[in-house]
């Protein structure tokens, strides 16, 4: 699971410090970050000029570094500094007085015919808005379109947050050490990173057991261990019995989320469908059962069927009080229940109302809207997801690019795989699907919504252009083959 953990600026900078309180020192831990990035740049580019911007810190430090060892192979090699040479300390000045040649000051004629930019100037630590000279400077890398490796994060970039504090340059690369960062996944600052590659540099595992990171990307990794795989004994029944209650209006809602919840393992599910539409759903799929209801009295009678164990509830339901009795009775029932889409608007303008009725064992699925309606806390993507994952004790499916899954007890993950061909109508309620099938196998909500996030996007991954939320349940045994194959 620690593979997987993703360290806030102030986690990184206790990750470092241990590691030298260890016996690391932090001139080597600075060596071996200048050389995985060296080692990088030798590796995609030809040689060519190279502007290497430092920073006042230890990301400067780090630049001298990358500019030493590519100036040994023969690559021309111009070194800019903000600010004083005089007024480097520790490490990094330890590492400017290793550079033998110039040391000009930063501004923008440091760009002038440059094939490729080292960003060393500030990393994840920034906390405030680039100042206007550094922000001309990184202005015109992206005017000039320049290829552009930057160290740890993007200058400008938030490290916890991903907010672009002015602006920041959109690198090719981005090379950051020991773990990434939320900032490196978290939207806006998501696109200037580039590809990240996470560098080993010599920070040993251990320190992770006094930090005890709560934030981590998403994978199987994380909860692979615990999907339930059928055996001889296994039956329909001990695979779990899905209700997914139908709408009038939007008959295709329920019915892709019945069908994602069936490809993911669920062994029956059923489809509560008003009278009047019952023909549009009864036809659609032999293995789904579809039971006529008139109201939401006919829906609690089917609740008291005990081998009914998890439930989805608002996808094309409407947003109306209609809706609200129907969520009110899935919640009142006891049974783990994902409460999506309509589910969560019907009570846009009273949230109180359902988050008395929340804990644990739910899922919530809001997009931003949705949950701006809900909530009202603040703080970066992660920060809010959690928060309101404490307020209603039960787990936030926050989705978007970026989506972040946060449980009550403060734990969250980031998945960011998503595909952009997702952002076409019905993947929601796909999703929703996926995570009701696991959640009536037994799967914790957590690890349900984990587990539904990732696959979600590994099911659409292969179909790219022209994909329709209807490709995605097909998909899904080739990514549960994958999973089950990689147990032996």
């Amino acid at each position: 699971m620690n593979q997987n953990a993703l360290l806030t600026v102030e986690e990184m900078y206790e990750a470092d410090a241990a590691a030298i309180k260890g016996g690391v020192p932090g001139i080597d831990l600075m060596e071996a970050a200048g050389k995985a990035i060296f080692e990088e740049i030798v590796e995609r580019w030809e040689q060519r000029p190279v502007s290497v911007l430092c920073g006042p810190g230890n990301n400067g430090g780090d630049g001298f570094v990358v500019a030493r060892l590519l100036d040994g192979i023969g690559w021309p090699v111009s070194v800019y500094l903000l600010g004083d040479r005089q007024n480097l300390n520790g490490d990094a000045a330890t590492n400017a007085k290793q550079w033998t040649g110039p040391v000009l000051p930063l501004d923008p004629n440091a760009l002038e015919g440059t094939p490729l930019v080292v960003d060393a100037l500030f990393g994840a630590g920034l906390a405030r808005p680039l100042e206007a000279g550094v922000l001309d400077i990184v202005t015109k890398i992206n005017e000039l379109a320049l290829p552009c490796v930057a160290v740890d994060m993007p200058s400008g970039v938030h490290g916890d947050s991903g907010e672009i504090l002015g602006t920041a340059p959109f690198a090719d690369l981005t090379v950051t050490f020991f773990r990434a960062k939320p900032g490196h996944l978290l939207y806006p600052g998501a696109e200037r990173t580039g590809d990240v590659i996470v560098a080993d540099i010599g920070i040993p595992e251990a320190v992770l057991e006094d930090i005890e990171p709560r934030t981590f990307v998403n994978g199987p990794e994380l909860w692979s261990d615990r999907l339930h795989w059928p055996d001889w004994q296994s039956h329909k029944y001990s695979r779990g019995h899905l209700l997914v209650a139908g709408g009038k209006r939007m008959t295709g809602a329920a019915r892709l989320a019945a069908r994602a919840a069936r490809r993911v393992g669920a062994g029956l599910v059923t489809v509560a469908a008003p009278k009047e539409v019952f023909t549009v759903y009864a036809g659609d799929a032999p293995g789904t059962i579809t039971l006529p209801i008139d109201d939401v009295g006919d829906f609690k009678e089917l609740l008291r069927d005990n081998r009914r164990n998890a439930l989805v509830v608002g996808p094309g339901l409407g947003v109306s009080a209609e809706t609200k009795t129907w969520v009110g009775a899935a919640l009142e029932s006891a049974k783990a229940c994902v409460i999506d889409a309509d589910g969560l608007s019907a009570y846009q303008d009273n949230p109180a109302e359902l988050l008395e009725l929340l804990g644990d064992g739910h899922i919530l699925t809001p997009h931003e809207g949705e949950f701006a309606r809900l909530f009202s806390v603040d703080g970066n993507k992660v920060e809010r997801a959690r928060k309101a994952a404490e307020l209603c004790g039960a787990t936030i499916l926050l989705k978007g690019p970026d989506t972040v899954i946060a449980a009550p007890d403060g734990c969250a993950v980031i998945d960011a795989g998503g595909s952009p061909f997702l952002a076409t109508g019905g993947t929601g309620d796909v999703l929703a699907g996926l995570a009701g099938g696991l959640l009536t196998q037994g799967l914790r909500p957590f690890d349900a919504a984990s587990a539904a996030t990732w696959m979600l996007a590994a099911a659409a991954d292969p179909h790219g252009p022209g994909l329709i939320a209807e490709d995605i349940p097909d998909s899904i045994p080739v990514v549960l083959a994958g999973l089950y194959g990689s147990l032996s």
